[in-house]
């Protein structure tokens, strides 16, 4: 069998360029689909985005609402019933500390360098060393409880 080359593009995949001002017969003519007049009709008019034709725009006519504070610090949560699973399971090392980094290494948490903080949901029958950024009340009465121990780590 032969290899068949088509040089010409398929049937109506080609379209000819409208056309524009080139006399009244054309059927494009005259105004060059412009319409009549205004600033539509004119070269070089470029709308506002979001210009509504002078009617007050919809960003200027929806009330201005809320704050977001800069300083706002975005932790990577934990509970601790998911560091009792991965601990009872072996994902998390029994005596060691637990770290920020070694959460990371196990998939428990996702960010780059997000500070870590630890919920209380959950219960903890384990003792465990965690070396985090911050501790709910709750969370550091069940750990202690258990057995275990709590370092904060500052803020890098």
């Amino acid at each position: 069998m032969a290899l068949i080359l088509n040089p010409r593009p398929a049937p109506g995949a080609v379209k000819n360029n409208k056309r524009v001002g080139r006399g009244i017969g054309s059927g494009h003519g005259k105004t060059s689909t412009r319409g009549s007049n205004g600033a539509g009709s004119r070269s070089g008019n470029k709308r506002k985005l979001g210009f509504e034709g002078g009617q007050m725009p919809l960003v200027r006519r929806l009330p201005k609402f809320g704050f977001t504070s800069p300083f706002r610090i975005e932790y990577e949560e934990v509970n601790i019933s998911r560091l009792e699973e991965s601990v009872k399971s072996g994902r998390l090392p029994k005596g060691e500390a637990i770290t920020p980094a070694l959460l990371r290494a196990t998939g428990l948490i996702k960010g780059g360098h997000s500070p870590v903080k630890i919920l209380g949901n959950g219960e903890v029958s384990v003792a465990m060393t965690l070396q985090v950024h911050k501790v709910s009340k709750g969370a550091a009465a069940k750990i202690e409880k258990a057995g275990g121990k709590i370092e904060a780590i500052a803020k890098a």
